[in-house]
């Protein structure tokens, strides 16, 4: 934790309220820095908030909805107005199960607006920020779906291949800024939304639903929040600063092993 210090740095993070971007956020407060998390759920934002103060003041919460541009704005330039704006995480993400048939134009349109305008919207109204300071750090939240084929993943693959090369496209066009810009791509990872989708869809096979998802990780089983938020740690480091324009796989040897 000490090589990888966030001390006097300032973070957002989209998303925090629950699942990897709250892992996230509380990693970065143990490794000194102030955090941010913008999320549209207050009722859990809030209660991840009291949580992380129990330990540390280095929290705040701002609810917000990223597929908003002028809510995004206005509270990330409210931030930047308190100081420095070293970090942005862009974890806020929404799923959904089904094949390009069964997908509906509203379920694009709402992925999409999440997804990736969430993504642009909040790169958007940083980038003046880190342009200004001649630094800045930007990770965004991928996936192994953007990089192969999943089955009844339409949309989300889509969605996901779209924050992967904004990735690539952000990082080359401000290297001049020193602002670097990577991604993370997860596998499967045990979140509440992950039992929330298998109780839903699978009432009474819980326990053999999640073996076999489990199992489809060649390491045999699903990844952490904590992992997920240590790779975020490094990356988003000074120990990081050689590191731009690159998608970190975290999957449990998905990808290669099943490619």
């Amino acid at each position: 934790m000490e090589s990888f210090s966030l001390k006097n740095k300032t973070a957002i993070v989209t998303g925090g309220g629950s699942g990897i971007g709250e892992a996230i956020s509380k990693k970065f407060v143990e490794a000194g820095a102030t955090v941010h998390i913008l999320d549209f759920n207050k009722e859990a934002s809030e209660a991840v908030v009291k949580e992380i103060k129990k330990e540390s003041n280095l929290v705040e919460f701002h609810k917000c909805d990223v597929s908003n541009q002028k809510e995004v704005i206005y509270v990330i330039d409210k931030i930047a107005g308190k100081g420095q704006i070293d970090i942005l995480v862009n974890n806020a993400g929404v799923a959904h199960v089904g094949n390009i048939e069964n997908t509906s134009e509203e379920d694009i349109d709402r992925l999409y607006s999440i997804n990736v305008k969430g993504v642009y919207n909040c790169i958007y109204a940083a980038i003046p920020h880190f342009k200004k300071n001649k630094k800045g750090c930007i990770l965004n939240m991928a996936s192994i779906a953007a990089v192969l084929g999943l089955s009844d993943r339409f949309a989300y693959s889509m969605t996901k291949g779209a924050v992967l090369t904004m990735t690539y496209s952000v990082a080359k066009d401000y290297l001049d800024y020193n602002i670097r810009c990577n991604a993370i791509s997860p596998a499967r990872i045990h979140t509440p939304f992950v039992d929330g989708f298998i109780s839903k869809n699978y009432p009474g096979k819980e326990k053999e639903m999640f073996d076999k998802l489990s199992n489809t990780q060649p390491i045999g089983r699903m990844g952490k929040p904590e992992e997920v938020a240590d790779l975020a740690l490094f990356l988003c480091s000074d120990n990081a600063g050689f590191i731009t324009g690159t998608n970190f796989p975290i999957d449990g040897g998905f990808i290669k092993l099943n490619s």
